[in-house]
């Protein structure tokens, strides 16, 4: 439930269990992502969630080597599973799933997690879920708005009004 559109997992990249479960570890940006890790926000048994970092809400789509990097040079690699909107360097290792469509910034599922939410990741039955009731689902939906990030750039606001999410390519869209 937590990429209606569909997610990419590098699976050659994992080392440790195809299956996790997880405390989930919100960020609104890779910037606080990096930040949190470094400050020992995240521990093992977690799921890293990085959102707003899709085609319109980044905008554009950073690669998440940094993040990737600190969990694993922290000795966390096996122990941490990491989900985010954006995308990863072809270097990247470890349970990181991304291009979650649909994304935050359009009012995807991963918009609506909170810390401590557990999700479930089996790798091999395509499973990537949150484990809370439809109610609260429905309830988070409700009260959900979208995180903009402010733009000066003209450019950037028409290509953030026109980009589709990563499920559809990521490619620009005039009606």
């Amino acid at each position: 439930n937590l990429a209606e559109q569909g997610a990419v997992i590098k699976t050659a990249g994992i080392t440790g269990d195809r299956v996790f479960t997880g405390t989930a570890v919100c960020f609104n940006s890779q910037d606080e992502a990096i930040k949190g890790i470094i400050n020992g926000k995240v521990q093992a048994g977690n799921v890293v969630v990085i959102r707003y970092e899709g085609p319109k809400g980044g905008p554009g789509m950073q690669e998440m080597l940094a993040p990737t990097s600190l969990i694993m040079g922290m000795g966390l690699g096996d122990s941490v599973a990491l989900i985010t909107d954006g995308r990863f360097s072809g270097a990247t290792r470890g349970a990181s799933i991304g291009h979650v469509s649909p994304e935050a910034a359009e009012g995807g599922m991963i918009g609506l997690l909170e810390d401590g939410d557990e999700i479930h990741i089996d790798v091999d039955e395509y499973i990537l879920k949150v484990n809370i009731s439809e109610e609260e689902i429905e309830k988070r939906k409700a009260n959900f708005k979208p995180i903009l990030k402010p733009l000066t750039s003209k450019w950037l606001k028409q290509y953030r009004s026109m980009v589709t999410n990563a499920s559809s390519g990521a490619i620009l869209y005039a009606e």
